[in-house]
């Protein structure tokens, strides 16, 4: 105890040993779910859903144990569910790239982050964003996560006269995560800790139940808890690179460093760790351990690794320091032995966490200042067109480029930071170069 105390400085903290270790218990009941979610977006990628489990839950034990440690911070660190659904429904969809190729994009975009980590430049990245479109990253990266679940579980499906449309409720898949909703919906309500995992269990048994999801086969553990060799290192680096160094890497850079920075912002804004200036107290040591843990997550399997934001759930309970991480870790490598189970939930089991992930980072938009259209306008467009062009960083080049352009043709330019201007810069050219 006076080791973990002079360690990690709890005392200095006002906290104690049993409040970081309840403060861990409360953080992974509240973001567990990612050990369903993740894999089942990466299976559509592709990859095989059990290797994929077992890359994310890895992943997700050493950055956070670097999260823990090094950074002294009370945050897991895990493959972040924007950028998991851009790499899934997008470099692995419509653009037509390989996961092995994507898993290359994601280790040269982690290069990047380390580079601009060690710099400060992201530091300053992240200042230079006014707080009004901080506050609309979070909720467009929210909408944009209920979209997805919502068509996943058949509540949305496509059209040809109005391009999306209402599903077939009565579809048996449907009217399961409904349910799935309404009872997580509630658990929340009664402040029910573990509400999200409590949904996706009672989901998944009423799916086996009702002959909707087959019966587990064999023994419900797992005692092979290596790293999944069907995943290991398969990135394709010579792939990403040819084709096309500057428009793949450089648009998946793009993405990636702003989906980081969006999860970060919401993270800090929710835990309390942003000041009113907007910055961020511990933010180096925090980028420097996301910006490695990106890297290792394209070694391992898996994809950009971020801050969670339901963490803020372990701060609220009390966590101060990296024992809060370090019991986050500690309870996914026990999460390792019931894979076989993990492998049996089905997709309409987790899509409701993704609905109301969405409806908690959509809380945010009471804080940005609609009154004033020259903020109003930028905060819309970088909300709205996220979920509607199933593309995160569409919604960040919309949002940059016409906050910069409204304070320019308003002769309002020192309100904008060179910073902001430059990242405006680079969106253009990202969307010049997809023409």
């Amino acid at each position: 105890m006076n080791f973990l105390n002079d360690y990690f400085q709890i005392e200095a903290n006002n906290s104690s040993v049993r409040t970081e270790l309840i403060a861990g218990l409360t953080s992974f009941m509240a973001m567990c779910y990612l050990i369903f979610v993740v894999p089942s977006m990466l299976a559509d990628a592709g990859m095989p859903r059990e290797a994929a489990t077992s890359a994310t839950i890895w992943i997700t034990i050493l950055a956070t144990l670097l999260m823990g440690l090094w950074a002294k911070f009370p945050v897991a660190v895990a493959p972040g569910l924007g950028i998991t659904a851009f790499f899934a429904y997008y470099i692995c969809g419509p653009a037509g790239y390989s996961w092995e190729t994507g898993l290359g994009a994601v280790f040269i975009s982690g290069v990047v982050f380390l580079l601009l980590t060690v710099t400060k430049i992201r530091r300053m990245i992240i200042d230079a964003i006014p707080m009004d479109l901080k506050y609309s990253i979070v909720v467009g990266i929210g909408a944009f996560i209920a979209f997805i679940g919502m068509k996943n579980c058949g509540m949305i499906v496509a059209n040809p006269s109005t391009f999306v449309a209402l599903g077939d409720l009565t579809a048996p898949n449907t009217l399961m995560a409904i349910c799935g909703l309404f009872l997580t919906a509630s658990l929340m309500c009664l402040r029910i800790r573990g509400a999200m995992i409590i949904g996706i269990a009672v989901i998944s048994l009423a799916g086996l139940l009702t002959g909707m999801t087959p019966w587990p086969s064999g023994s419900p553990f797992s005692f092979d808890i290596a790293p999944p060799r069907a995943l290991f290192m398969k990135m394709d680096l010579p792939g990403a690179l040819a084709h096309g160094l500057f428009s793949i890497i450089f648009t998946l850079t793009m993405v990636d460093l702003f989906d980081n920075m969006g999860v970060l912002i919401g993270l800090a804004q929710k835990a309390g760790f942003m000041k009113p200036d907007g910055q961020i107290k511990n933010l180096d040591k925090a980028l420097m351990t996301d910006s490695l843990a990106t890297m290792g997550s394209a070694v391992v399997g898996a994809t950009t690794a971020t801050s969670y934001l339901e963490c803020a759930a372990g701060v609220a309970a009390g966590g101060r320091t990296g024992l809060t991480a370090l019991t986050i870790a500690g309870l996914f490598f026990l999460s390792l032995f019931f894979t076989p189970i993990i492998a049996l939930v089905p997709s309409f089991a987790t899509s409701p966490i993704l609905i109301l992930v969405g409806a908690l980072m959509m809380q945010e938009v009471i804080n940005i200042k609609f009154s004033e259209f020259s903020v109003a306008a930028p905060a819309f467009l970088t909300i709205i067109s996220m979920p509607l062009t199933f593309n995160i960083a569409t919604g960040f080049g919309f949002g940059f480029i016409s906050f910069v352009a409204l304070k320019l043709f308003t002769g309002r330019f020192r309100e904008v930071n060179p910073f902001m201007f430059v990242i405006a810069v680079c969106f253009v050219i990202n969307f010049t170069m997809r023409l």
